[in-house]
């Protein structure tokens, strides 16, 4: 789709102050996440009628009709100039308003993504769950698709995609690749899994676990032998766990914790942090291996217990988020304030990083 003259100028200043997202908002001029935080462009206020037709201008007939009908959509572009971008419009006030995300076109190596090398080995597993878990704007999309790139690189077999929207078209290399999008190729997660199945795919990327159907076709996917990756906006690990049982009936949920049991083998979640120099954002996160003792704690409903489990796998590579965020202070990538704002146990994190002061260290805000 050609996009008009004022969004390529919209993106053109988005472009140049390295924003990371763009917000078409009424009544200020387009906003830009820079480094994490919003900055106003130096151009005029936007008012209704702008913001109503600037979001209308990206969007198709159909895509028109299911944002009037679901008050809201998600969905990607591309232009010949500015290449894809994701939108995300919705209402305020009754006025369509929107957020623009420029999607790269180069896939990132592991090490300058700053995943742990074990997400590595997930990508070569024939079959289970892998789940990334974060919050929106934690970089889940990201690390899929590199996982997706990785056994591109490396294995001839049928890769699936359902996204929403579809962020990076990934080249044939060695896997056969089918993309789809959410709205344009199929009209639901829940539906386009069900014909997926039948597609003979060996791994199934899904965009996001939202609901019972996609979880329970996705469960039964990593059962009967497919590689299943799939990101939910959880922010760690046994609160994911929670979620997905959390999602079933509970005449289901006996059996769905004895499915995730069986299948599940890791989950990462991610937080995108502000270093230290205020230049960038850094990647914290926290990972767990599905070992025996994680498959005993599901199964008897303990959740919390996978806690544990990370602490006593380090040696496995597992960590918890409080534990990479105190690394990543301890390195000098983020500041006191960042690992103590985004710990997920704020009193614990100031005494460990005050008992690491203590012996020597000393701290910067």
């Amino acid at each position: 789709m050609a996009i008009s003259a004022e969004i390529q100028r919209i993106l053109s200043l988005a472009r140049r102050a390295d924003a990371s997202d763009i917000h078409i908002v009424a009544g200020l001029p387009p906003l830009f996440r820079i480094n994490g935080e919003i900055i106003l462009a130096d151009a005029p206020p936007l008012n209704r009628d702008d913001t109503k037709r600037l979001c209308y201008s990206l969007l198709n007939e159909e895509q028109q009709k299911v944002f009037e009908q679901d008050w809201q959509i998600c969905c990607s572009v591309f232009d010949d100039k500015f290449g894809r971008f994701r939108i995300s419009i919705y209402y305020k006030a009754n006025n369509p308003e929107m957020a623009l995300r420029p999607v790269t076109d180069h896939i990132k190596t592991r090490s300058e993504l700053h995943l742990p090398e074990q997400i590595e080995d997930f990508t070569r597993l024939s079959s289970g769950l892998v789940l990334v878990t974060g919050p929106t704007g934690s970089g889940k999309t990201t690390t899929m698709n590199f996982m997706i790139d990785l056994i591109n690189s490396e294995r001839r077999c049928k890769i699936i995609t359902i996204e929403d929207p579809v962020e990076y078209l990934h080249p044939q290399k060695k896997a056969a690749i089918v993309q789809q999008e959410l709205y344009i190729d199929v009209k639901s997660f829940a539906a386009a899994l069900i014909h997926v199945l039948r597609q003979d795919p060996d791994v199934i990327c899904i965009g996001e676990m939202r609901d019972l159907d996609t979880t329970a076709t996705a469960l039964t996917a990593a059962e009967t032998g497919h590689l299943v990756i799939a990101t939910c906006h959880t922010p760690n690990t046994f609160q994911t766990v929670e979620r997905i049982v959390s999602v079933f009936p509970d005449n289901q949920r006996s059996q769905v914790v004895t499915q995730l049991a069986n299948c599940l083998k890791g989950i990462l979640a991610q937080r995108l942090v502000p270093s230290a120099d205020k230049k960038r954002r850094v990647l914290a996160t926290e990972l767990l291996l599905v070992n025996a003792p994680a498959r005993r704690h599901i199964r008897e409903n303990e959740f919390h217990q996978l806690v544990s489990v990370m602490q006593t796998g380090r040696r496995q590579g597992m960590h918890s988020m409080d534990d990479s965020l105190f690394e990543l202070y301890e390195s000098g990538e983020i500041t006191y304030d960042a690992a103590v704002n985004n710990a997920q146990d704020s009193a614990q994190m100031r005494k460990r990083i005050h008992k690491g002061d203590a012996d020597g260290r000393e701290y910067t805000d």
